[in-house]
């Protein structure tokens, strides 16, 4: 191929490659920050496959292009789309995706994600699973689901019914943002390295011996980490678990109200900007993943709410507020806590039909 075609041909949006020992899945859309489609989805699939059969690759490396973070999440604009012709996007996305989340977190090989920047949503699902996650001093990493009209998904709801106290159920309905060291607090990461060392920690660890074990990974990357195990959000963990220590938001509120500290009514501000559904559903799912033994338990009633909230004005109210139009000013339906029904909470936690969502690879 001369040199003129192979520039004028565009890199693919997911590349795989081996460097090494290490398996590299470089997700690669840097314009979108790393958005991630069902195709992309696929190719990770495709990668892992290839990587778990080479005896060449000792781990995974997963990576974002570009400066401004590994992932700002799933393509949205795609799924409000297909969710206005009530078309069957993310019915397939989010199976797939969710399937590959918990592929991840079984990986047979030390899976090493570099969270650096920007880290949500789906971002957060492929790599807040892995063996090894990695934050830095630039890290920004959220689940803002609740500001679409959804909910913390891709075992979102696994991770933050696992952080300590009520810091999960914080992030997951404020949809705040976690600094690196607020992310191993909350359980979403395991080191941080400062940006400036990430070139040299990576370049170790394409040299690592095909065969290493997990501890020897976790070895080399503390070797470049910090050590920092707490953010500003750990010193605020009383207060936060007295406002959320709560099963209904209604209960949340009054407290947030009752305490009236400038932290706890600015608080309250951000959560009235939330969907008032995308609340009542995400503390639910919190408070059954609290319970739950499993991660593919939780992707499975993730799913089943998944689906539900596909079909839901508030979904499209929500996109179309922050991503279309971006006024910032979403018309929820309904439009306050209170009137949120039983009834309208039922069908995202009806039993899901057999086969919808089946984790057990084949191949």
């Amino acid at each position: 191929m001369s040199g003129a075609t192979a520039s004028q041909s565009p890199e693919p949006d997911l590349i795989m490659r081996r460097e090494g020992a290490a398996g590299v899945i470089r997700l690669n859309r840097p314009k979108a920050i790393n958005a991630v489609t069902l195709e992309m989805f696929r190719d990770v699939d495709r990668a892992l496959d290839r990587f778990e059969a080479d005896p060449a690759v000792g781990l995974i490396l997963l990576e974002g292009a570009g400066e401004r973070g590994l992932c700002a999440g799933g393509d949205i604009r795609a799924l409000y789309e297909s969710s206005r012709v009530a078309g069957d996007l993310g019915k397939i996305l989010w199976r797939e995706e969710y399937i590959l989340n918990a592929r991840i977190a079984k990986f047979p090989k030390p899976y090493v994600a570099l969270m650096d920047g920007i880290v949500m949503g789906g971002g957060v699902g492929l790599a807040a699973h892995g063996s090894h996650r990695v934050v830095t001093d630039r890290t920004k990493l959220a689940m803002p689901e609740v500001g679409l009209g959804f909910f913390p998904d891709v075992g979102g709801t696994w991770l933050l019914s696992r952080a300590p106290g009520e810091i999960g159920a914080y992030f997951g309905l404020t949809g705040q943002t976690m600094n690196g060291p607020d992310a191993v607090y909350a359980g979403f990461a395991d080191a941080v390295v400062p940006a400036a060392k990430l070139a040299g920690l990576r370049e170790a660890l394409t040299k690592v011996r095909a065969g290493a074990s997990s501890a020897d990974v976790k070895a080399l990357i503390d070797g470049f980490a910090t050590g920092e195990t707490a953010g500003p959000v750990a010193a605020l963990q009383s207060r936060i678990d007295n406002w959320f220590a709560h099963d209904r938001m209604e209960d949340i509120f009054a407290a947030l109200q009752r305490d009236g500290s400038e932290l706890a009514l600015a608080t309250l501000k951000t959560l009235n900007e939330k969907s008032p559904r995308g609340m009542v559903v995400t503390l639910k799912l919190l408070r059954l993943a609290r319970k739950s033994s499993s991660l593919e338990d939780c992707l499975v009633r993730e799913y089943r709410a998944a689906l539900e909230v596909f079909a839901s004005d508030d979904f499209r109210e929500g996109v179309r507020a922050a991503v279309i139009d971006k006024d910032r000013s979403p018309k929820w339906s309904p439009q306050r806590i209170e009137d949120v029904t039983p009834e309208m909470l039922a069908p995202y936690f009806a039993s899901l039909g057999k086969g919808e969502l089946v984790f057990n690879r084949s191949n």
